[in-house]
């Protein structure tokens, strides 16, 4: 009897608690289904739950932190969301690149051809797989050693992988000592060192006091498959800027060798699309043991390159082919020779192990040649300029009518090409007088960022610069005289004006920012932003995302400079608790035109945040 009334009663208990679980659940689904399906103050994507376990993981191995966040209600009756935490990713996600992940390409099950270098190209996450928490430097991670002394020595902790130093230890790429990793300077080719390489370059080229500089006129150059980017590094010297590129191959970690030690570089491959840059781009591309077969496709890749050089450009081929006497390696340069010959490439100098091929200064050797001779000449309707997710044409990319004229690219030397209106001006209708606008409104923003920058930028504490979104590439040109280097990222959709900032002497890429960059994470001391916040808003891409990809990209005690919109701007103060980010400086912006009366600018700082305790700060 005592049983049956027990049992009862524990039945009703049991009852009682599942209703209770299921109003409780019912309500936090009404509750937090609105609350997370309302928009972000300005924003146009749904904020995502927070701390979803990236690549299909296990939530607790990826997320070390959950996430916090306070819902105010604002006077119009939307809800908006002030975060203080984002998590953070798990320890083996420290050197993610969202879209040169090649466990994305595996999960994904992608079909790529290897043999055209396909898997080393960008393939990004979709929406649901990205990643959504913070990335954490390694283990014993250390703020940066500062240039110049970076490009001979990085601290081992910050990217703690010593296999090329004994893979490449007959070669002088790098040596361990200590705590650090040293670079002596040599490379595959030039074991005893990049500067006496590149002086002998400029000798076989005759140029004054063996400078590859030639007065001013070799300025911009491309280094394919460029190791630890030694070669880029001994060529600043000379005021000569090399584009630094290789994949992320199995030297997987030598492009964030080269960006630690403040040298311009770019993770890419000659694959199956073409380099994210305008035609006529570079006087000099460079390839030392690259270990490129130039010949294959018909040449494709070399054709690449031949878009990219500007007219009466160099390439400098340092490789067994040009010297050995083996069958496989003469009969590698004989159809090569015979390839370059019919681009109408001729031999400049060639010495021991090198040669150096130069390219016409006009259309009449193409327009010369037998019909039928292949490679043929580019359609007529097809853009040289073109060149996110284009791929790569077997053909010879012709010069425009203005500059078959005026034969050549029709620069001044360096520096004076930095302020000089570049030809090219006119293919988007901009007046010699809107140039020098840009140029002098840029300036005057630049010292103001400065200003601001002052109450907490330790000295030097500078080197690589990100413009978000660059138009004529004038930010960066008003920053010639601080020992910086700036990578200038021109949209993906808008007027290709990449070809402007090639043409001032300086660099940079295309890209959307709807994506991740090709780089590693902690690799820039300073983003700046204009209405780069405005653009996302208007795509429909991720606000969130944006910010998260920006920490990414930022060393840690780095800077970010918003230029924007300001209910934008403000909409983003919300965040900096989340990201560890703290605020700086906020200023207006100056008016110089009906479209900017409303920016404002933002200066943030990214924090030095711990993930063990030998984590430290060093100078």
């Amino acid at each position: 009897m005592m049983r049956g009334r027990t049992d009862e009663v524990q039945k009703r208990r049991l009852i009682t608690s599942l209703c209770l679980v299921g109003i409780v659940v019912c309500f936090v689904f009404v509750y937090y289904g609105s609350f997370f399906g309302s928009r972000v103050q300005r924003g146009t994507s749904t904020l995502r739950r927070l701390g979803s376990p990236y690549l299909g993981g296990n939530e607790d191995a990826d997320s070390k932190q959950n996430e916090s966040s306070t819902a105010l209600v604002q006077e119009d009756g939307n809800i908006d969301i002030a975060l203080k935490s984002f998590p953070v990713c798990d320890d083996r996600h420290s050197e993610l690149i969202p879209c040169l992940d090649r466990h994305l390409i595996y999960q994904l099950r992608l079909k790529l051809d290897l043999s055209l270098m396909e898997h080393y190209e960008r393939h990004c996450p979709p929406a649901e797989r990205r990643y959504n928490c913070l990335i954490p430097p390694p283990p014993g991670y250390k703020v940066p050693i500062k240039w110049p002394r970076s490009r001979d020595e990085v601290w081992k902790a910050n990217i703690p992988h010593t296999h090329l130093a004994s893979e490449k230890s007959d070669q002088n790429w790098m040596v361990v000592r200590g705590e650090k990793i040293v670079f002596p300077g040599g490379g595959t080719h030039f074991h005893y060192g990049a500067d006496k390489y590149i002086a002998s370059l400029a000798n076989m080229l005759n140029f004054s006091n063996n400078n590859i500089n030639n007065e001013g006129r070799v300025r911009t150059v491309l280094d394919v498959g460029c190791g630890v980017a030694s070669f880029g590094a001994y060529l600043l010297s000379s005021d000569v800027i090399a584009m630094s590129l290789a994949p992320n191959d199995v030297h997987q970690n030598q492009i964030q060798f080269a960006l630690e030690r403040g040298i311009p570089a770019y993770l890419g491959v000659l694959g199956t699309k073409r380099l994210p840059y305008p035609s006529r781009s570079f006087e000099l591309a460079h390839c030392s043991r690259c270990r490129i077969d130039w010949l294959q496709r018909d040449g494709l890749l070399l054709l690449e390159l031949d878009r990219l050089l500007r007219p009466g450009g160099y390439f400098a081929y340092s490789s067994p082919e040009a010297y050995a006497q083996d069958e496989e390696d003469l009969r590698i340069w004989k159809e090569m020779s015979a390839l370059v010959e019919r681009m109408c490439w001729k031999i400049a100098a060639k010495q021991n192990q090198t040669v150096i091929w130069v390219k016409p200064l006009t259309n009449d050797c193409y327009m010369e040649r037998e019909p039928r001779t292949q490679p043929p000449l580019c359609r007529s309707d097809d853009d040289p300029d073109a060149v996110w997710g284009v791929p790569m044409e077997a053909c010879i990319t012709p010069y425009s009518e203005q500059s078959h004229m005026s034969r050549g690219s029709g620069l001044a030397p360096w520096p004076a090409r930095l302020i000089a209106p570049p030809p090219r001006l006119a293919d988007f209708g901009y007046s010699s007088e809107a140039f020098e606008k840009d140029t002098d409104v840029w300036s005057r923003r630049v010292e103001t960022y400065w200003n601001l920058l002052s109450q907490k930028m330790k000295p030097d504490s500078l080197r690589n610069l990100m413009d978000m979104k660059t138009n004529m590439g004038s930010f960066a040109a008003a920053l010639k005289e601080k020992d910086v280097w700036v990578m200038n990222v021109v949209p993906e959709d808008g007027a290709n004006t990449l070809k402007l900032i090639y043409d001032r002497g300086l660099i940079g890429t295309v890209h959307s920012w709807c994506e991740a960059f090709s780089t590693y994470p902690r690799t820039y001391d300073l983003l700046h932003a204009w209405t780069v916040l405005s653009d996302i808003d208007t795509k429909g891409c991720s606000v969130e995302d944006l910010l998260l990809e920006m920490d990414r990209l930022l060393r840690p005690t780095g800077f970010i400079i918003i230029r924007d919109k300001r209910p934008l701007v403000e909409s983003i103060k919300k965040y900096l608790p989340a990201l560890r980010w703290e605020a700086v400086a906020t200023a207006d912006g100056e008016s110089d035109s009906d479209q900017d009366e409303d920016e404002v600018v933002f200066v943030i700082q990214k924090t030095l945040w711990l993930t063990n305790d030998n984590l430290r700060d060093s100078e």
